[in-house]
């Protein structure tokens, strides 16, 4: 009896993995992260903290990258200039020699590190400086960009 139900699970599982693999459903089903990411909008913090749960998943992040960052500055601008009421901060945020800053690589890498409050702790905003691609002399940079777009308790750091 045992044998039999062994076979029968094992036919079942055979036929149904063959079944499954015939339908290609991967290439032609919708991406439904996608979706979601395209459908979010902020209107509360419920919706950024939708957003930032999808930055947990380093697996999501690197698949959804272009999707991700896009509202991840939807994100930061929505919550600067409507909950912050901060309307002088220049969007998006630049370097020298004109070179954007990615909010979403800044804010990612703070987090790698164990968070803002680590990286303030341990000095190693020249760390950040070197993941986001940058020298170690632009720290004191990333340190105010942080400030001044990513720490909600900073609303006066002007730069």
């Amino acid at each position: 009896m045992l044998r039999s139900e062994t076979e029968y699970e094992k036919f079942k599982n055979d036929y149904l993995n063959s079944y499954f693999k015939s339908l290609n459903i991967s290439t032609e089903e919708p991406d439904w992260n996608i979706m979601i990411l395209q459908a979010m909008s902020f209107n509360e913090f419920q919706d950024c903290k939708a957003l930032l749960d999808m930055l947990k998943d380093d697996e999501d992040v690197g698949k959804y990258k272009y999707f991700i960052e896009k509202k991840f500055e939807e994100m930061v601008d929505w919550f600067l200039k409507v909950k912050l009421e901060i309307n002088t901060r220049q969007l998006p945020a630049y370097v020298e020699n004109n070179r954007k800053v990615s909010r979403l690589d800044l804010y990612l890498a703070v987090e790698r590190e164990g968070g803002h409050r680590r990286v303030i702790d341990n000095h190693m905003w020249a760390v950040i400086s070197k993941d986001m691609g940058l020298d170690y002399n632009d720290a004191e940079l990333m340190r105010l960009l942080y400030a001044m777009y990513l720490d909600p308790k900073r609303k006066s750091v002007k730069m």
